[in-house]
């Protein structure tokens, strides 16, 4: 080995070294400049107010500016697309939804990796889904709607905010599970579905309490069940689906931050901090429970394993009941 080999080797080793101290002290010091917040789905429902209420407290805990960008579209991979393609500098984040789990089953050439292309951060929180019908119509709680089901297959039909949309499997994983025939009806997004099931053009639809809470307050709409393991407080008296009639059932709604890969570890761990520190705000948890939120806060390593079985779990849906993106 050469002297002028071995003088060049040291030298890159002293410059790495230079290096290491200089990437950590600016993800202690991220942000300093403003943050781009990805919502990846439009403005107005549950990921758009998510995003909103965490830049808003992430801005003044911070003191730079998080500027939250909707970029909606193909059940959120289009902005989701968006934060894989972005630098792994800490300065463009995403806000995700269910869709996430089950968009590298549904859709083909997705285009990006969720876990080679992304880096999970943070598991925000969860919320159980209401079955929620019609005041005409005659179902009292969910196990009615069981039964007319088996009586009369294919007579019942429900809507959600879209095909392959988390409530839409929710309901096909039930029929699978009891053997019911019943028809999907599916809507672009929470709007158009809430209004039709007021109007009483659909009989039944699942959505997210966000959703369905403010048509229940109303009176517009009668929940008959829940997907979470129990009670949900916003709606008391109704049961969880699992105590009436789908043993062991439970599906969730649930949100996420991620990043692009590639992040430095230290860079992470000061945005994982900065979110789990926002998510203890009182105002936030005032806001997120509000809308029927379960905070997790939940750091990459738990929120990666989530995510893994919520794919694996979803795909086995979509694959036993030959669902399609745009059916």
């Amino acid at each position: 080995m050469s002297r002028n080999f071995l003088n060049s080797l040291i030298a890159g080793f002293v410059a790495l070294a230079a290096l290491a101290p200089l990437a950590s002290q600016a993800a202690e010091a991220w942000p300093t400049r403003a943050v781009r917040l990805v919502s990846v789905f439009p403005p107005g429902g549950s990921v758009d107010q998510v995003a909103r209420i965490l830049a808003q407290q992430l801005s003044e805990q911070t003191g730079q500016q998080f500027v939250v960008e909707n970029k909606g579209g193909a059940a959120g991979a289009i902005g989701t697309m968006a934060v894989a393609k972005s630098d792994p500098d800490g300065y463009t984040l995403g806000v995700v939804f269910d869709t996430h789990g089950v968009n590298p089953s549904l859709i083909p050439n997705l285009g990006y990796d969720t876990f080679k292309d992304l880096q999970s951060l943070v598991l925000l929180g969860t919320s159980a889904m209401a079955i929620v019908v019609n005041p005409k119509q005659p179902y009292k709680n969910f196990a009615e709607l069981i039964a007319a089901a088996r009586a009369k297959p294919g007579s019942i039909s429900f809507g959600s905010i879209g095909t392959g949309s988390l409530g839409h499997l929710a309901m096909a994983q039930i029929g699978d599970q009891l053997g019911l025939d019943w028809t999907h009806v599916p809507y672009r997004g929470g709007g158009p579905l809430m209004t039709d099931i007021v109007a009483g053009h659909v009989p039944v639809a699942i959505g997210s309490v966000f959703l369905v809470t403010p048509h229940v307050k109303a009176g517009s709409v009668r929940p008959i069940g829940v997907t979470s393991a129990k009670q949900d407080p916003n709606f008391p008296g109704t049961e969880p689906v699992a105590l009436q009639g789908v043993p062991g059932f439970e599906a969730q709604s649930w949100w996420g931050v991620i990043g692009p890969a590639k992040m430095p570890e230290p860079l992470v761990a000061t945005i994982v901090a900065e979110f789990q520190k926002a998510l203890k705000a009182p105002g936030v948890v005032q806001k997120l429970g509000a809308q029927g939120i379960v905070i997790s806060g939940a750091g990459p390593k738990e929120f990666e394993t989530f995510e893994r079985s919520e794919i694996e779990r979803w795909a086995k849906v979509v694959k036993a009941n030959n669902i399609k993106a745009g059916d």
